[in-house]
């Protein structure tokens, strides 16, 4: 199971995201331009003391990540207000990358357009969204838990 953060654009939000890859031993990807700086420097101010438990993989831009998917063979599951699915419902892989949008637009055309799944969250009509690290953790849970890959007991 892997991570795909795309255009993130809040700081804690990515630092969330890097934390829970740390604690659930999945890579995350970054799929630049981010909304703020990413450099190293950057990056121990947002994933804090995580840093250096987390598989980052950074991508310069969406051509170059799609280009590394394909090759890796991986499915891309987009968590998404615009999908008919449940992520309840949904059989997840080992080798699923789940992605998520930009905190402020979401994901684009193209994102969907490459997705090989688009999941939602069942929630209730009058709201608009959940948090996105809210929104993949939730995810990232059940995919964990219908592929027995949570870290217990790794190093």
């Amino acid at each position: 199971m892997q991570l795909a953060l795309f255009q993130p654009d809040q700081p804690p939000n990515t630092g969330t995201m890097l934390r829970m890859g740390a604690c659930m031993k999945t890579p995350v990807h970054i799929i630049e331009p981010c909304g703020f700086p990413f450099s190293p420097k950057a990056l121990k101010r947002y994933a804090m003391d995580y840093a250096d438990h987390v598989d980052i993989r950074h991508h310069l831009d969406w051509n170059s990540f799609e280009n590394h998917r394909l090759q890796s063979g991986a499915r891309l599951v987009l968590l998404t207000t615009q999908a008919a699915t449940p992520y309840c419902d949904f059989q997840f892989r080992e080798d699923d990358i789940l992605i998520v949008g930009s905190e402020s637009t979401g994901a684009p055309e193209e994102v969907h357009a490459a997705a090989d799944a688009r999941i939602t969250i069942p929630m209730s009509r009058e709201t608009r969204s959940l948090n996105v690290a809210v929104s993949l953790a939730m995810v990232l849970g059940e995919a964990l838990r219908q592929t027995n890959q949570f870290p217990i007991g790794q190093t």
